[in-house]
């Protein structure tokens, strides 16, 4: 058991005594190490071994090293009143002999009375008088293990121990040692590293028995690896009497991590030098919150190329477990104060929380919110015993929250073995501060606790199996974000399971099942003990990709789940999932927290930059595009409000290629049959609008018989087309097949047309749009709306209309894309449409504000045309963007605001604030509700019931 450091404080206290005044001979200096390590209760015999090491190098002419433990401290002593500085100097000459993987981060310089400690990483010293030793412990945690960090996620030394830990699982599966067995062993491997250097074993206890005991060559190394196993799954009163000394230092961890018997791994003398050189490594600077999800990349030489680029960052961790519990529970601390009672109470309360993450990987999200509650925990300690000086006796039998609240489930044995062990060494790393706070050792082995982390499907088992419904707090996690396109099989049979056959459900992410298991399983935490009768119930927050908040998949995720009776608590709107880890993982993410009770206040979360940091906003209700508003799905419209014109999608050829022309094709085309020049046509699409390219397309429609057997060229691609959809593996596309001159599907606008791209880069403040005549064909990834007066033109490229698309529009990858529902169910700011020329207006309020959109509209064309020869992305890239453009874009945003605030002014309404885009579509939805409250509501679908569920 490691000294508490109180016991630390007192032994140091009689060392500055015993040595007070002593002589400063050369020959006690050994003698005056060995008791100052033993202050800290590193044995004589350890210390000895780092002595005899230090003779080894003499890397300047001063003479050998006084004290040198490897990549931890280097010590050099003087005479009485001799200079420090002097010494400091010849302690870093030494480095030149020293392997880089042995450089010390300490020096420790002293004249038998003084000591000076400079940490060579913070460039930090401290000098401070032998009798004052015992003030100063603290700063020799890297002795006693007592030494609590703030970790950096982007702190080197995680990325250099998962590759050296990666290096030795390679030679190890090159040689034969593969599967379950490499996979315990590594992690068994994790925790020895991690304890060595965090106070659970004495300290480098591990590194010594495999650099001392084994031999170079690495031949006994799995031998002695496999009995120290043995021993830390043996209790002390188990052990024989003449077990090994060393081996016999190593506590009783338990916990069932050294429980199985693994086979023995054949080492070499390169494996046995990878295991020394990760362990050289201070595994104190390493936390189990980021290095687990590392840790498992080097089991996928793929993933170790990007190595760090798949962990979840703490950052945003904290985005999830904030709202979901974590600022509740700060809230409450804050009330308590001081107060002994309600201290008690709230102890209590942390003690009796527990948390599921059901697709839990490395753990992440379980250690952080673990470290979170221990934190609260321990300031609850501290202002509860406050009076008594920072000493509690028996601290231990105070700390009663612990790793047993926490469950998990994840599909790869290997991260749910990495997740438990984490689990543990947080734990511990709690426990230390414990016992820095209070003085008394915090300890907590053998392991009696663990948290439960099982090793399956969670899609297809019962939460109930792993933790009852009735006895959990919180739903965390971060599942996997797989769309309908990149699943597999099993991933496919998954989704049907949970969400049935019906077709509509095949679109939406994988992700969406762990959102209906987590509705049913609050479902039956409710009906067992209808937690809801002054109880918020259980509650659930879900990292998600943000598709499931945009697009068509609102309305058939969302719309299952509000008819099941959830709510929406609080969201993060779409934001970039990142880390500053090299070949880091960027994906664009909202966070949605959301339960069966309705609670108010709700909180929202908003990001003026994705990649920046969020702005809260407090609301009364949450929709599930994640805006402030009702609990409202836009329904899938097919039709623009009465009277508006009709958008649709631009026409599609399906001929596998041989209609469409590049430029150069057209040349070779036009040369060989000159008669075609009048059936090709510009066929533009929505990369040609944007970036002012052109394709052609042939044009066949009204062509007649006799004209098309003179261009033997375009015949032949006419048989081209007949043949691929004959062979297409769709029936309707093969009826087409004897019409090869048609498009399979023909929308092309007889009149000039409002020509929209479908998809559209998210870096653009305006979607780039414009007119088209009819002689340029459509291609279906255009939208467009014939007939189209400036008007609508000036409605739909307002800062307004943008706002209601990012909101409400799905998303390809992160960019925008447009679908006629946006349109339909966009509302105007007025019911009926405008009229068709100014001549037929009768000149009231509403007609003014039309013509002032319409000039404004026109401005916006104008100032366009300023600049013949920019593209539309160069018009609209937010950095070349020119300012006559702007300005033109900035009137008519005045503009349309106007129209909306004149219309809640007539409907005596409160003029609505129209900053920003969340204001912008807080008021679109509350306009939508008030548009649509006179329309017969379509009766709501009954939620599916999942396939093979109870």
């Amino acid at each position: 058991m490691p000294l508490s450091l109180n016991e630390i404080r007192e032994r140091a206290r009689a060392f500055a005594k015993e040595w007070a005044g002593e002589s400063s001979e050369r020959a006690e200096a050994q003698s005056f190490w060995n008791d100052f390590f033993n202050v800290f209760g590193v044995n004589r015999r350890r210390v000895a071994v780092f002595e005899q090491k230090a003779t080894r190098f003499t890397g300047s002419t001063h003479g050998r090293i006084d004290v040198f433990w490897p990549g931890v401290m280097l010590a050099e002593h003087k005479s009485e009143g001799r200079d420090l500085d002097a010494a400091f100097q010849q302690a870093t000459d030494y480095f030149a002999g020293i392997k880089d993987a042995e450089l010390p981060r300490f020096v420790l310089v002293s004249d038998f009375q003084r000591f000076r400690l400079h940490d060579l990483e913070t460039g930090e010293r401290a000098d401070f008088a032998l009798a004052e030793l015992h003030k100063q412990i603290g700063r020799f945690g890297f002795i006693s293990g007592y030494q609590t960090r703030s970790y950096k996620e982007e702190d080197p030394v995680n990325v250099q121990a998962a590759e050296r830990m990666g290096r030795l699982h390679d030679a190890l599966k090159a040689a034969g040692y593969d599967g379950h067995a490499l996979e315990l062993l590594l992690v068994r491997l994790l925790f020895c590293l991690f304890a060595d250097d965090t106070g659970i074993f004495p300290r480098q206890s591990f590194h010594d028995l495999i650099a001392q005991r084994t031999s170079e060559d690495g031949a006994d190394l799995g031998m002695w690896v496999g009995r120290a196993f043995q021993v830390l799954n043996t209790a002390p009163e188990k052990r024989q009497t003449t077990l090994d000394e060393q081996l016999a230092e190593l506590p009783y961890v338990n916990g069932r991590l050294f429980e199985e018997i693994l086979p023995l791994a054949d080492f070499n003398a390169q494996m046995r030098a990878l295991l020394l050189d990760a362990s050289l490594l201070d595994w104190s600077r390493i936390s189990p919150a980021i290095f687990g999800s590392m840790f498992q990349s080097v089991m996928d030489a793929k993933a170790r190329r990007n190595l760090g680029a798949h962990y979840t960052s703490e950052k945003n961790i904290l985005k999830l477990i904030g709202p979901l519990f974590l600022d509740g529970l700060k809230a409450e601390l804050d009330k308590a104060g001081h107060d002994e009672k309600k201290l008690a109470q709230l102890h209590r309360k942390l003690a009796s929380l527990t948390f599921l993450d059901p697709a839990c990987g490395c753990g992440n999200f379980l250690v952080i919110a673990y470290r979170e509650l221990r934190a609260l925990e321990l300031e609850i300690l501290r202002r509860q015993f406050a009076t008594q000086q920072s000493v509690l006796a028996h601290v231990q039998d105070h700390v009663l929250v612990d790793v047993d609240q926490f469950h998990g489930i994840e599909i790869e044995e290997f991260p749910a073995q990495i997740a438990q062990v984490a689990m543990w060494l947080m734990d511990h790393q709690m426990n230390l501060r414990v016992s820095e706070q209070f003085g008394e050792n915090v300890v907590r082995l053998p392991l009696k606790k663990s948290a439960t982390i099982v090793h399956g499907n969670a899609l297809r088992m019962d939460w109930n199996e792993v933790v009852p419904a009735e006895q959990l707090s919180f739903i965390l996690g971060n599942p996997p974000f797989i769309g309908h396109q990149w699943r597999n099989a099993e991933q496919m049979a998954d989704m049907e399971r949970i969400w049935g056959n019906d077709g509509r459900f095949g679109r939406l992410d994988y992700v969406t099942a762990w959102y209906r298991l987590a509705a049913d399983y609050m479902r039956t935490a409710l009906d067992r003990h209808s937690r809801l009768n002054g109880n918020d119930g259980l509650r659930a927050a879900f990292v998600s990709t943000n598709s499931i908040c945009q697009g068509e998949q609102v309305g058939i995720l969302w719309g299952d789940l509000l008819a099941r009776g959830v709510h929406i608590h609080f969201g993060h709107r779409t934001f970039q999932w990142a880390n500053e880890a090299r070949g880091r993982a960027a994906v664009h993410c909202v966070i949605v927290g959301f339960g069966l009770a309705d609670i108010t206040p709700k909180r929202l979360f908003d990001y003026a930059e994705i990649k920046g940091e969020p702005h809260e906003q407090v609301v009364t209700s949450i929709s599930p595009y994640l805006v402030e508003g009702g609990e409202l799905v836009l329904p899938s419209r097919s039709q623009p409000p009465l009277g508006y014109p009709l958008m649709t999608k631009g026409s599609q050829p399906t001929d596998g290629g041989y209609l469409i022309l590049s430029s150069d094709a057209r040349e070779i085309l036009l040369a060989e049959d000159s008669m075609a020049a009048e059936w090709v046509k510009p066929f533009i699409g929505g990369e040609e609008l944007i970036n002012g390219t052109i394709r052609y397309c042939l044009w066949l429609k009204d062509c007649p018989p006799d004209q098309l057997r003179k261009m033997p060229a375009v015949l032949k691609r006419l048989e081209q087309v007949r043949a691929a959809r004959s062979k297409s593996s769709t029936a309707s596309v093969r009826e087409w097949a004897s019409r090869p001159s048609l498009f399979t599907q023909d929308r092309q606008p007889t009149t000039s047309y409002l020509a929209i791209p479908r998809v559209s880069s998210e870096r653009r403040m305006f979607i780039p749009m414009g007119y088209l005549g009819p002689e340029i064909i459509a291609h279906e990834k255009l939208i467009i709306i014939p007939g189209a007066t400036l008007f609508h033109f000036g409605m739909l490229t307002s800062t307004m209309h943008m706002a209601w698309m990012r909101a409400v529009a799905g998303r390809l990858e992160s960019r925008y894309s447009y679908a006629p529902a946006v349109y339909n169910n966009f509302p105007w700011p007025e019911p009926t449409p405008p009229q068709p020329s100014p001549a037929s207006r009768g000149g009231g309020e509403g007609d003014r504000r039309r013509a002032a959109i319409e000039a404004a509209a026109q401005a916006v064309l104008d100032a366009r045309a300023q600049f013949p020869d920019s593209t539309l992305a160069d018009l609209y890239d937010p950095l070349t963007m020119p300012p006559a453009l702007v300005k033109a874009h900035a009137a008519l945003d005045k503009a349309v605001d106007a129209a909306y605030l004149a219309a809640e002014k007539a409907a005596g309404r409160k003029p609505p604030k129209l900053d920003t885009d969340a204001e912008r579509v807080a008021f679109l939805f509350q306009r939508y509700q008030a548009l649509t409250s006179l329309l017969p509501a379509d009766k709501p679908k009954k939620p599916r019931k999942a396939k093979g569920a109870a």
